[in-house]
């Protein structure tokens, strides 16, 4: 059966997830995201959707992220009435990130602008939203079937296996119990959503995939690899120590959802095997005081070592010296308490949010140190700042960048190219992969990681540009 898929966003960009697959009677979006980072992003994200919401039945939301779920209560304002489908985790994950993304919007918000949508919105898309266990069979109509896999990317993070199983087409075979039918289980499409860097220290691998026809897959890191584990747990060690010895503050422009709750593990484990002295350190991020909270109430699907440590009383969240923020009065507190202190603050990209102000009061004097741990976007204030411009601006303040200036790529919660490549080759080891779509990564990335497919693996991979739609065969 030849099917559609239209690259909708995702594309040329890290951002903006949003791909739809069309049957002959079932329409489903796999993601909706916003776009961040560069400069035309807030207008992308005002534009209308290149499909009719009304006709989507179905919504598949691989984690929650706003990359991936930004857009989705605008989805809602414009008319979709569907069926929204995820883990319980990205549920409970999106129920923080959409007020929080809704208050940035109304605090950029110009000319008198409305935001994309508003509190009615958000109501309305939970009230859609269902959730799915990984491994759980569900029928999307009566021509798909969807299986999660856990991504092992953020907590809750699921790709989506889909296959055609058109019971009207096939109501002559022989139908397993399950409710596909037997001749079209060989051929299926997996949305990757983004792929975790595995071994993670608190979620479980990578599940592998071993019998897609085609992947639509991230690319973020497509052209380059990360420092190994322990690599990166001795450079955060060496950058902590250095910004202790001269007496000054260290700023960590940090992701709210995954990246905070990691680097707290590290510095748990480094605080206590004696590799980093106690100072005050901030964690001044409300969403991410919210976020932690949830990673400890569904902590079913860390992997085992992260569940130990839990159950034996160690909680890898909190350690002697942290103190959480989640009031601005409590921040403010954070300026009067002397040097050496660490504050770890978002947005990850120094998008807005607390970090702001932080870098506004830090980033002039040589003595402080700011430590990237995530990817920064093409055009984002955090970008300009790891690449070394002399001065930046931040709420229209000119800040001259004296302070010393750090990365960490082994931080980050996607997959390297090593093994993006190596994701390919155990998916291409069943004979079953006939194409692979490059997304979700700059230009450069996608289009390495696509060469060295076909170079290595003798697999087509393509990258395709927003507005491509595709003919593919289920």
């Amino acid at each position: 059966m030849n099917l559609r898929l239209t690259f909708c966003g995702g594309t040329g960009s890290v951002t903006g997830a949003d791909f739809l697959l069309q049957g002959e009677r079932t329409n489903v979006l796999i993601d909706c995201g916003l776009e961040q980072g560069s400069r035309f992003a807030e207008a992308a994200n005002r534009e209308p959707f290149p499909y009719d919401p009304a006709a989507i039945q179905y919504l598949l939301v691989t984690h929650a992220h706003i990359d991936h779920i930004g857009r989705i209560p605008k989805l809602i304002r414009d008319g979709f009435n569907g069926k929204i489908i995820s883990t319980a985790e990205t549920k409970a994950l999106s129920e923080l990130m959409f007020p929080d993304a809704l208050s940035v919007m109304r605090g950029e918000a110009k000319n008198g602008e409305e935001p994309l949508y508003d509190e009615r919105d958000i109501s309305n898309a939970l009230s859609l939203w269902e959730t799915i266990p990984y491994h759980t069979p569900l029928l999307l109509g009566d021509e798909f079937e969807v299986v999660l896999k856990d991504a092992g990317h953020i907590l809750g993070s699921a790709m989506f296996h889909i296959t055609y199983t058109d019971r009207r087409r096939f109501k002559d075979a022989q139908i397993n119990a399950d409710g596909g039918a037997e001749q079209t289980r060989k051929r299926s499409i997996v949305f990757t959503g983004d792929l975790g860097n595995s071994p993670s220290p608190l979620l479980r691998d990578t599940e592998a995939i071993t019998d897609a026809t085609y992947i639509v897959m991230e690319s973020v890191y497509g052209d380059r690899n990360h420092e190994g584990e322990e690599m990166r747990r001795e450079k955060l060690a060496e950058i902590i120590n250095a910004a202790i010895k001269r007496g000054g503050t260290l700023l960590i422009p940090c992701f709210s959802l995954e990246k905070t709750q990691v680097i707290l593990h590290e510095m748990n484990d480094l605080l206590l095997a004696k590799k980093i002295p106690s100072v005050p350190v901030f964690l001044d991020s409300p969403l991410a005081i919210r976020v932690t909270q949830v990673y400890r109430r569904m902590s079913e699907n860390w992997n085992d070592e992260a569940k130990r440590q839990l159950a034996g009383g160690d909680d890898p969240f909190d350690f002697p010296r942290l103190t959480l923020t989640p009031q601005a009065l409590d921040s403010n507190e954070i300026m009067r308490t002397p040097n050496p202190k660490i504050i770890i603050a978002g947005s990850g990209m120094s998008a807005g949010g607390r970090i702001q102000g932080h870098e506004r009061a830090h980033l002039s004097d040589s003595r402080n140190t700011i430590l990237f741990v995530g990817y920064q976007a093409a055009g984002s204030l955090g970008r300009m700042i790891q690449e070394g411009m002399k001065q930046v601006e931040i709420n229209e303040e000119r800040i001259a960048l004296r302070a010393r200036v750090e990365t960490i790529i082994g931080y980050s919660s996607h997959k390297d190219s090593e093994h993006l490549l190596k994701f390919v080759e155990r998916a291409a080891e069943g004979g079953t992969l006939k194409k692979v779509f490059t997304v979700m990564g700059e230009p450069r990335a996608s289009l390495f990681l696509a060469q060295r497919i076909r170079d290595y693996i003798g697999v087509e991979a393509v990258v395709p540009e927003k507005g491509d739609k595709v003919e593919i065969q289920l």
